[in-house]
């Protein structure tokens, strides 16, 4: 009965802002019918998407006891999340697959299919429209499943559904970047087809064809198909086939009948073109909070880069790696273990692995104040540890941590005649 009301309410009242009922998002004209990842031929948009779904994809993941911050060896969802959540996918091509369709479709889901004992066994993504979340009358969280095959609908417990959402206006799907920047993206679409044309037609700007001929009234010409074309849409269309395409570019046109041709006087850089191609770059740039250096646009300096790159790991990939880090400790691990402190993290310092002059800056500050020792920091890049390597060591000489305050306190005695030692 619950199931009956679930394909009702997704057959006749539609899919609320989402692929097929987008509902006042649909600004973008006929791009966005249904068809987001067109928008990926334009390459400052395939370049944030890739930004952002690799960044996501490369971060080491752990589990870790909130409590005492020690990281769990072995579990279940674990090895699914770092080895391979589905039989097809490695970690890296689930975690990018499923960031990508968040992006661009707005959701990402996985069902997670679970042993006789309940523990996650691996995890399969479900193609985006082929997933959906309803509220029952009850309140209560369902999620309704399409069989692509045979069009079959099912019910999933929420638990059994891994959910990424992108900025949501009711808590339950998300609104893609995409139909959010539609405008925005339609309008650098239509300056590439402009710019495509424009090569494409030898870079020659269309132009008047003048006669002092009366070509009004002149009879129809006969095609060989059975067809008529009249005298003006012939004369343009030869002069076409001559003279435009890059491989006409520059041939020497005869003109007779007391014709001349006179081009249109605007050029490409009247029109600043340029400046509207980088406008569009960085208006797409800002959709997904995407540092400009990164799309190779904006003044290039080391640190302003440095600072940009800061900010692209709080603004942008943080609020993202929360999302993910509370859906997978929430269904991934079992409610025992979450109440004794279990959460799946990810390392965000994976982000810096590039930038070695800033991480060997930031592990000796760490390892100078005591925080991190050898073997932390060993762990961080994914090295054996090394004996004697779990010392912490402070600013006092560089001591045992545990030492410092006795021998701090010796430091500070008074001697036999009266100075310090």
């Amino acid at each position: 009965m619950i199931l009956e009301k679930l394909v009702r309410h997704v057959k006749n009242e539609g899919r609320r802002l989402t692929l097929d009922d987008p509902s006042g998002w649909n600004t973008g004209g006929p791009l966005f019918g249904g068809r987001e990842l067109q928008a990926m031929k334009l390459p400052a948009v395939n370049a944030c998407i890739e930004i952002i779904s690799d960044s996501v994809a490369k971060m080491p993941i752990y589990l870790m006891d909130s409590g005492t911050r020690e990281r769990q060896a072995d579990h279940p969802a674990l090895r699914l999340l770092t080895s391979r959540p589905t039989e097809a996918m490695t970690a890296f091509d689930y975690h990018k697959l499923m960031e990508s369709r968040r992006i661009a479709y707005g959701n990402a889901y996985a069902l997670i299919w679970r042993d006789r004992w309940g523990a996650p066994a691996e995890l399969l993504p479900i193609a985006p429209g082929y997933m959906q979340p309803y509220l029952d009358d009850n309140g209560r969280l369902w999620y309704v499943g399409t069989n692509p095959r045979t069009g079959e609908y099912r019910k999933f417990w929420p638990a059994d559904v891994l959910h990424y959402k992108a900025f949501s206006t009711d808590g339950l799907e998300g609104v893609s970047y995409l139909r959010r920047g539609a405008e925005t993206i339609e309008a650098a679409l239509q300056a590439q087809k402009y710019e495509v044309g424009f090569y494409k037609n030898g870079a020659k700007l269309t132009g008047i064809l003048y006669t002092e001929t009366d070509l009004t009234n002149k009879p129809e010409i006969k095609q060989a198909d059975g067809t008529t074309i009249s005298i003006k849409d012939a004369i343009r269309r030869e002069w076409e086939n001559l003279y435009t395409g890059a491989d006409n570019a520059f041939r020497t046109a005869v003109m007779d009948f007391g014709m001349k041709y006179t081009p249109v006087t605007a050029s490409n850089r009247d029109a600043q073109f340029i400046e509207s191609k980088a406008a569009s770059i960085e208006d797409v740039g800002r959709l997904f909070n995407i540092p400009l250096y990164k799309l190779g646009v904006g003044k290039q300096t080391y640190a302003s880069n440095v600072q940009a790159a800061i900010e692209y790991m709080q603004r942008t990939l943080s609020p993202i790696v929360a999302e993910h880090e509370q859906e997978d400790t929430y269904k991934l691990l079992l409610a025992s273990e979450q109440a004794r402190g279990l959460q799946l993290r990810r390392n965000m310092m994976g982000e810096l692995r590039g930038d070695w002059a800033a991480r060997a800056a930031w592990f000796k500050s760490m390892r100078e104040i005591g925080a991190y020792s050898i073997n932390n920091i060993l762990a961080l890049e994914d090295m054996p540890d090394i004996a004697g390597g779990d010392e912490h060591y402070a600013s006092l000489n560089y001591i045992p941590a545990d030492l410092f305050r006795e021998l701090s306190i010796n430091r500070n005695e008074p001697k036999e005649g009266g100075e310090n030692k």
